[in-house]
């Protein structure tokens, strides 16, 4: 099947969610941290407020793809199983003893019991018998595979740009093993085996939250925690040479936790409109890349706003901003006001506890899709986090 998108805001047709499942309830207070969450998710309550926005995508005639069910089809293919075994095997805490336990363990479960485990991990007492140096001295509190519980967040390790697909290398050592599950997916799954590949895991560093399609032709890439300069240009330069823009804007962001990656400050909710946090708006810039043969040409840092609206052919890009006054506009921001998914040209999904960032959307004349995320947002994500736009209709 061919896919294909072009903007933030084309009508959404496909998209592909993480329902959160057992690798959440492997978040304790020791290891949340480690594991990026900010809190310990009550794994029902998130499994309802996940359900419910693929709910209310579906109410609006999108296809939802579910990333497990695609994982276990997947697992399906002897390759992509022995590839996904394989990946495990090669971390190097194992040891040549417990590799060979964890390679028999995995060899006996189906399908859907190895993507589980993939995905949640394998915890050192669920193992049937462990023996060697290495299964002996680790805690029994460790794990033997590590759980993904960002996963959750389907946007960062696969972004579509025009008809191609770019696997994402993801930045935080939590995350990395997520993409050769997307990479996997991608790979050997029937809907996909005909896409072009855009970028790979073990490039320098982009993620997909940092990467905007402004409008066909023109993308947005956040430097900053996630994404790495080096990461910025390679992306470009694959960008341009599979002829799909002709302009990208590297926009460097501050490297924090609360504004990590280029989407929790500023999303697209029309053609020619954002949302976008105030305290960065009149200081947020841009350098423009464009393709100028082996080499591409970088002019700049200019205003961000103005950039994009003279690589988008428009007068000026619209700014609606997360709240009137600044600890209203932080708060909003800190909970995922920016982060909004568009459906469709003036209608965006949105956390339902962002109150002043929703109003003022609706002022602006986009429709707002509420949506409960009291639990899914302990990881620091929205709407636009959650999910991965696989096809598109174009913008209008």
């Amino acid at each position: 099947m061919a896919h294909h998108v072009d903007s933030e805001v084309g009508r959404l047709r496909t998209v592909m969610l993480h329902r959160p499942g057992p690798e959440l309830k492997r978040l304790t207070p020791r290891n949340n941290d480690s594991l990026l969450f900010d809190g310990i998710p009550w794994v029902g309550r998130a499994q309802e407020e996940h359900d419910a926005f693929a709910e209310a995508l579906r109410g609006r005639g999108v296809e939802v793809l579910y990333l497990g069910d695609l994982l276990t089809e997947t697992l399906s293919v002897p390759d992509a199983r022995e590839s996904a075994i394989a990946d495990v095997l090669a971390d190097e805490r194992l040891g040549q003893a417990l590799r060979g336990i964890v390679r028999a363990h995995l060899d006996g479960l189906d399908g859907q019991d190895l993507a589980t485990a993939l995905m949640a991990g394998l915890a050192h007492e669920e193992l049937r018998t462990g023996t060697g140096l290495a299964y002996m001295m680790m805690d029994r509190h460790d794990f033997v595979i590590d759980p993904l519980p960002n996963l959750l967040f389907t946007r960062d390790s696969s972004v579509w740009i025009g008809e191609q697909v770019a696997v994402t290398s993801l930045a935080m050592p939590a995350r990395r093993r997520e993409t050769s599950l997307t990479g996997l997916i991608y790979r050997h799954h029937p809907r996909f085996t005909a896409t072009t590949r855009l970028y790979e895991p073990g490039l320098e560093s982009v993620e997909g939250g940092d990467v905007l399609l402004l409008a066909p032709g023109v993308v947005a890439v956040g430097v900053g925690e996630r994404t790495t300069p080096a990461g910025a240009e390679r992306l470009a330069r694959r960008i341009f040479a599979g002829k799909l823009a002709h302009t990208v804007l590297a926009v460097p962001i501050a490297q924090e936790r609360a504004t990590m990656h280029l989407d929790t400050v500023c999303t697209m909710v029309d053609v020619d409109a954002v949302v976008m946090y105030p305290n960065i708006a009149d200081t947020l810039v841009a350098y423009t890349i464009t393709d100028d043969g082996e080499d591409p040409r970088v002019t700049g840092p200019r205003p961000f706003l103005a950039a994009a609206a003279e690589a988008m052919k428009i007068d000026v890009l619209r700014v609606i901003d997360t709240g009137l006054d600044p600890v209203t506009a932080e708060r909003e921001q800190w909970d995922d006001g920016n982060n909004t998914l568009a459906v469709g040209p003036r209608l965006c999904v949105a956390y339902e506890r962002n109150v002043e960032t929703n109003e003022r959307l609706m002022e602006a004349g986009i429709e707002v899709i509420a949506i409960s995320g009291s639990e899914l947002g302990s990881g620091r994500g929205g709407p636009r986090c959650m999910s991965c736009p696989i096809d598109r209709d174009g913008a209008d």
